[in-house]
């Protein structure tokens, strides 16, 4: 979910909302040629911008079917630059935008708890009794051992959100994570008991066994579903 569009809405409506993702637009394509080459540079200006955030905003509101007033929003914009008056009272638009969170929380939820329902169809994949779903991407070399929740171990990772968001990994920093296990969300605290060293897995994580509703970072939202590829390279002491 792009919560930046609250803050771009509570700008049209002269309110203030504090957004808690740092996203950055993508760098644009460059468009290519009949033969596949680069076109000639193209200088940027107000055009460009203008159309990134209107796609950007509009691709967000189509993905979660949320209705959005085309004639509103251009008007909130063109009052918002000629620095008028707004059409409704700051409370108004305060509330408006809450619900507008709401709703798309909302949406957010669902596709979370759809991919968890198709991900557990997909082949490979097996399912605790707690709803932690995990398959085997490879095995170790050997017997190996498994960690207990007692244990500190050492993987590398890397964390995504369902849309493919990557929030974190050991592998973009080039050296693996040492934690003990107690001291980390349920998910990991279980899936890696399941494992033993050597071992490469990919663990979905519903958000009950993950961050929860409070989420995390700024940069998971409440109640997300997280996929994470862990490799188990060891336990302190074994």
């Amino acid at each position: 979910m792009k919560i930046r569009l609250l803050a771009i809405a509570a700008l049209l409506c002269s309110a203030s909302l504090t957004s808690n993702a740092q996203e950055t637009l993508p760098a644009a394509t460059p468009p290519t040629g009949p033969a596949g080459a680069a076109a000639p540079a193209e200088k940027l200006d107000a055009r460009h911008w203008s159309y990134a955030i209107g796609i950007d905003m509009g691709k967000s509101f189509g993905a979660n079917k949320l209705p959005l007033d085309l004639d509103s929003l251009v008007a909130g914009l063109k009052d918002g630059i000629a620095g008028k008056d707004p059409q409704y009272s700051p409370e108004v638009c305060a509330q408006a935008l809450q619900q507008l969170a709401t709703q798309q929380m909302s949406a957010m939820q669902e596709k979370d708890k759809q991919f968890l329902v198709t991900n557990a169809k997909a082949e490979g994949v097996q399912a605790t009794p707690s709803g932690l779903q995990y398959k085997v991407i490879s095995k170790g070399k050997g017997a190996g051992a498994s960690p207990t929740k007692a244990d500190t171990v050492t993987v590398h990772y890397r964390g995504k959100l369902i849309d493919g968001t990557v929030f974190d990994e050991s592998y973009g920093r080039g050296e693996p994570t040492t934690f003990p296990l107690s001291g980390v969300i349920p998910g990991w605290t279980e899936g890696l008991q399941l494992m033993k060293v050597g071992d490469k897995y990919e663990f979905v994580i519903p958000a009950e066994l993950g961050y929860g509703a409070r989420g995390a970072g700024g940069l998971i939202p409440p109640n997300a579903t997280l996929v994470f590829e862990v490799e188990l390279l060891g336990i302190k002491g074994k």
